[in-house]
């Protein structure tokens, strides 16, 4: 006899903008979601072709069921993070949704708009711990570095500054596979004890929309 499957009560669609925040989302959502909530991923070709397709796309999913919420995860990129952030409110506005930002007190939103700041690999420097073991010649201290003591503002890139490191260690050499080292590295992941501060706002928009079905 086959075991009852848990009642669904929520859907989550993440548009993300590349393939490694799909592999990073694969391992941290089941840390912090119960098995009542759902994901499924629509990735872009990166950000230009997000910033381009995504209205057409939120467009398409007028009139979702009560029990679905949208997630917009994009990439800072050191661009001015207020016009990246309007555009995306702009784009579900136009399609008819409420976001989480527009929202007011007590209305239902349909749509979280959330920025890596300033890439996704902040999010890794934000748990050394899980940096060193998937990766242990990383340094256990890394945070303890002037340099990576924010991981939200580490001078010339979050990503460049990862794949420096990965190379200095001797774990790849030439070109780095981003959604391998997000996979390595999100399945060591803690939220709770995540500091990276995007990171953290990320997690209070997918609590406004599971609320009590967030784990942490």
């Amino acid at each position: 006899m086959q075991e009852a499957q848990s009642e669904v009560w929520m859907h989550i669609k993440f548009f993300l903008e590349e393939p490694s925040a799909e592999e990073a989302l694969k391992h941290i959502l089941p840390k912090i979601l119960s098995p009542h909530v759902t994901c499924i991923f629509h990735v872009f070709e990166g950000k230009e072709d997000m910033l381009e397709e995504l209205p057409n796309h939120l467009k398409g999913l007028q009139g979702i069921p009560n029990d679905w919420r949208i997630i917009v995860l994009i990439d800072e990129d050191r661009r001015d993070c207020h016009q990246l952030k309007e555009r995306l409110e702009a784009a579900a506005h136009e399609a008819g949704f409420v976001t989480k930002s527009s929202a007011a007190p007590n209305e239902d939103f349909q749509v979280v708009n959330r920025l890596a700041i300033e890439e996704l690999e902040a999010w890794f420097f934000g748990d050394v711990e899980a940096m060193h073991t998937a990766y242990p010649r990383i340094p256990i201290n890394l945070q303890s570095k002037a340099k990576y003591r924010n991981p939200d503002a580490i001078k010339g890139g979050t990503s460049e500054a990862l794949e420096h490191l990965l190379i200095q260690k001797n774990y790849y050499r030439g070109r780095i596979s981003k959604p391998t080292v997000a996979q390595n590295i999100a399945q060591h992941m803690v939220p709770s004890r995540n500091r990276s501060k995007s990171f953290q706002v990320f997690l209070e928009g997918i609590k406004a929309c599971v609320g009590k079905e967030l784990l942490v």
